[in-house]
């Protein structure tokens, strides 16, 4: 639910970071795909479980914005994950 405090945004992206190892950068953006919010995780181990769901509550001061030539990419991405899954969905 997005509230006047919080926008709702969709998975659009899982990738591995080059930098470090173990660690998965979620990216997450709104439906229009203008905006984006992203999560690192370190996959610490096996027995670490922490779901990554469809989508997320962010902060609108926590958004970047989306690249112009990556837009609709993510617009399209986040559409599909909205009509596909419920926000809370375990991807």
């Amino acid at each position: 639910m997005t509230t006047d405090d919080t926008v709702r945004v969709w998975l659009v992206e899982r990738t591995y970071s080059d930098d470090e190892q173990n660690v998965i950068i979620l990216t997450y953006a709104t439906p229009d795909g203008e905006r984006y919010f992203r999560k690192e995780r370190a996959l610490t181990s096996f027995s670490d479980v922490r779901d990554t769901t469809a989508a997320v509550e962010a902060s609108p001061n926590d958004l970047g914005t989306v690249d112009e030539d990556q837009v609709d990419v993510y617009a399209a991405e986040a559409e599909r994950m909205a009509a596909e899954h419920d926000p809370d969905d375990v991807i």
